[in-house]
């Protein structure tokens, strides 16, 4: 428990750096004269970045486990935040997003991993806890800017760097208890020739759809939360009139939301079922996302907060989904997940900032009402045996 705690910790220190990057979207729009559209594009550099190393880095740690890695990962994210803070034009701005996103890439494989064997087999509540530290840091963003960012500048981002160093200091702890969890993926002697039914390999071809459908789930929930990440503040300013500040509080209250959502998905995945958890993230979702773009102020707090709280239950059911489908290469599959999700993310990112630039943020809300309908794919998932 207390290494998935360290974990959730450096998580959570890991994407309150990443959440500063939309955090000063509205600064630097204004600063550098930037269209939708390239904000958007700092969003994709960021998330390609961090994106086209997980895979890579969680299928090499699978079989050569580098817990230190992860300090190093914190080093290019430490690079991207001071290049954000004193970034001179829009190209250092994007090449500082990309360092981050870099970091990224590097921190999540080894993390889900070792959150992973240290789970004693409630995986559910180790990915909650897990993931509860990411969505609180993500959350933190917003009210870090409204509170330090927009009274101070861009600048203030440089104070930042104590949280990296800080989550280094962490993770070389971490890496230090490494070999304690390891020995619990070990089978005792009489167990050796009686493997598991979960540990058997899955023919490629009773993997390769399934796979393909989770996602296409997760990306369908990146995508929309993206949305909300990128551009939330800009359509309550232009909707509603509020100031910077209001629309970077709203912004915490609904990224918060994923932290109790994540946290109690995860325990009620492993009570109920992870199936379950899945259908109802999905159906739970959509009627509040269809009514969004036509709320009022109170209502699109309240429905923000509720899409967000239902929409992030199911994360910890599709990566232990994947997990078994895909048994020994649990950073490969947290490499796909965490990057090549987030990379699509990303690029939905941008293609929506064009959207806006052309039709209205607004537009782009009620286009985006519709996305968790792709959830409905699960339908066509094999139902896995539960432990």
């Amino acid at each position: 428990m207390s290494i998935l705690v360290a974990l959730s910790v450096t998580h959570l220190l890991n994407d309150m750096i990443q959440s500063l990057i939309p955090a000063i979207y509205p600064i630097i729009k204004t600063a550098y004269q930037l269209d939708y559209g390239q904000i958007g594009l700092i969003t994709l550099a960021f998330q390609i970045s961090a994106s086209l190393l997980q895979p890579a880095v969680g299928f090499y740690t699978d079989k050569h486990p580098m817990p230190y890695s992860m300090i190093v990962g914190m080093g290019c994210s430490l690079a991207g935040l001071i290049g954000l803070a004193y970034a001179s034009s829009y190209g250092l701005l994007l090449i500082a997003a990309a360092c981050v996103g870099l970091g990224s890439s590097i921190f999540h494989p080894e993390a889900t991993r070792m959150a992973r064997n240290a789970s004693g087999g409630r995986q559910g509540l180790a990915q909650g806890i897990f993931q509860v530290g990411g969505q609180t840091g993500g959350a933190l963003g917003p009210l870090l800017a409204a509170f330090v960012i927009v009274p101070l500048g861009q600048g203030s981002l440089g104070w930042f760097s104590i949280a990296a160093l800080l989550a280094m200091a962490l993770m070389t702890w971490i890496a230090g208890h490494h070999a304690e969890i390891t020995p619990l993926r070990k089978k005792p002697a009489d167990a050796a020739n009686r493997p598991s039914p979960a540990s058997v390999p899955r023919p490629v071809a009773n993997v390769v759809l399934p796979f393909v459908i989770l996602i296409v789930l997760l990306f369908s929930k990146n995508a929309y939360s993206q949305s909300f990440t990128s551009f939330y503040t800009f359509f309550l300013i232009g909707k509603f009139g509020v100031s910077v500040q209001t629309s970077q509080l709203m912004l915490f209250l609904f990224l918060a939301s994923s932290a109790a959502g994540a946290l109690g998905g995860g325990i009620l995945g492993d009570r109920i079922g992870r199936n379950r958890i899945l259908w109802f993230s999905i159906l739970g979702a959509l009627p509040f996302t269809l009514v969004l773009p036509f709320a009022n102020l109170f209502w699109t707090g309240v429905l923000t907060i509720i899409i967000n709280l239902i929409m992030s239950s199911s994360f910890a059911a599709i990566l232990i989904y994947a997990m078994e489908l895909m048994p020994g290469r649990v950073g490969l599959v947290g490499g796909f997940f965490y990057g090549l999700t987030f990379g699509l993310g990303g690029i939905a990112a941008a293609l929506l900032g064009g959207l806006a630039d052309q039709y209205g943020i607004e537009t782009v809300y009620r286009i985006c009402s519709f996305l968790p309908a792709i959830g409905l794919l699960a339908w066509f998932l094999p139902r896995l045996r539960e432990a």
